[in-house]
């Protein structure tokens, strides 16, 4: 599926009947799914474009939110090992509507990250966080790593 994101040389297997895509985040390769396939075209973005050290990014980070265990889609470090982005994706097809602001927002209350992406690899948002105002402010575009 063709995304408004740069291609990659992506590598696909099958493996026990079920296609699977390899994430350079994790180390392995793992069920290619609609959702999947955008993370995997983002984070290669964010590593081969914007500069985003991969060993600063993390795929499927847990975390406990009001007693329930939760993982974020990805989330971005700075060298202090403080979250900096929190990602949440979306497969192609799914609208990116208030629900998953909400989501990713409430996953921020956990993290206190400085700044939210969102993506269905279609359209993609990133809005940053003030926290001594309380304000925040969508950017036109996903900051490359050393501007964060």
């Amino acid at each position: 599926m063709e995304l408004n994101l740069p291609k990659y040389s992506v590598k696909v297997c099958r493996e026990n009947g079920m296609l699977k895509i390899h994430d350079r985040i994790r180390m392995k390769f793992v069920a290619l799914t609609p959702e999947e396939w955008v993370r995997q075209h983002f984070v290669n973005h964010l590593i081969e474009n914007l500069g985003y050290p991969a060993s600063l990014i993390a795929n499927e980070i847990g975390l406990t939110l009001n007693g329930t265990r939760r993982r974020c889609d990805s989330v971005v470090f700075n060298n202090s090992g403080k979250p900096m982005v929190i990602i949440e994706y979306k497969a192609p097809e799914v609208a990116i509507s208030q629900k998953v602001f909400d989501q990713i927002v409430r996953y921020n209350m956990v993290l206190h990250a400085d700044y939210l992406f969102v993506s269905n690899g279609m359209t993609h948002y990133c809005c940053s966080i003030d926290y001594t105002t309380g304000r925040y402010a969508f950017l036109q575009e996903i900051p490359p790593y050393a501007s964060l």
